[in-house]
């Protein structure tokens, strides 16, 4: 269970406080797959990158399985960031000089048994429909592909929650479907999944609709 509360982010902007998240309120359970709609600008990146602990809040508190990470010191929000949360960043955030299977692996490489880590790597690209493609390197794909393997990557280390920030921007109606059911699919598995779109039409795909607006979170129905 994810929960947020209160949850606020104030920047200074021309020597005046600017909130981009204001007291925001929200809960996902495991197995759901929730979308945050709302116009560029609206604080849904900031929102996002509070979760995945990138950011502080200036306020408010993050609890994801009964801890609160905005306590966390950097040390274990490094572990948080490696372990609990997967986060599929917008455009293309593949290392070039890498394969296919070294990107997905990457945030496993610390792990001290790297064949299994290797085996379950080969196991998530078959399931994005890219078996074959291990040895590839990035600059070889295309966008749905490059999207498909960040998947594959955000599920390395089974996380609990997986953070999607318009995961089907850039991309044409066939690739966005396939990466909207295999978000669909992840929180079928028991994942908790939360994505952030500017598409109407990835929302045929979710359980829940949340709405950002001017830096607050309110429910929304199609």
């Amino acid at each position: 269970m994810i929960k947020i509360d209160r949850l606020t982010k104030s920047f200074i902007r021309n020597g005046a406080e600017f909130p981009a998240v204001k007291e925001v309120v929200m809960s996902i359970e495991k197995g759901r797959l929730v979308a945050v709609i709302g116009q560029s600008g609206s604080g849904k990146t900031t929102l996002f990158n509070m979760i995945a602990g990138l950011i502080k809040p200036t306020s408010g508190i993050i609890t994801i399985n009964d801890k609160d990470i905005t306590t966390l010191s950097e040390k274990e929000l490094a572990k948080y960031r490696n372990q609990d949360v997967g986060y599929i960043l917008q455009g293309n955030s593949m290392l070039n000089n890498f394969t296919v299977l070294d990107n997905v692996c990457m945030p496993a490489y610390l792990s001290a048994c790297k064949e299994e880590v290797r085996l379950r790597a080969k196991e998530l690209l078959a399931e994005m429909g890219l078996k074959g493609y291990e040895n590839e390197y990035p600059k070889n794909l295309s966008g749905g592909e490059v999207k498909r393997v960040s998947i594959a990557r955000a599920m390395i280390n089974n996380p609990v929650l997986l953070l999607a920030d318009e995961p089907t921007s850039n991309l044409g109606p066939e690739n966005s479907r396939k990466v909207m059911e295999l978000l669909q699919k992840i929180s079928e598995n028991g994942t908790a999944v939360l994505v952030s779109t500017h598409e109407m039409e990835c929302l045929e795909y979710v359980d829940e609709i949340l709405k950002m607006q001017k830096g607050t979170l309110i429910k929304y129905r199609p």
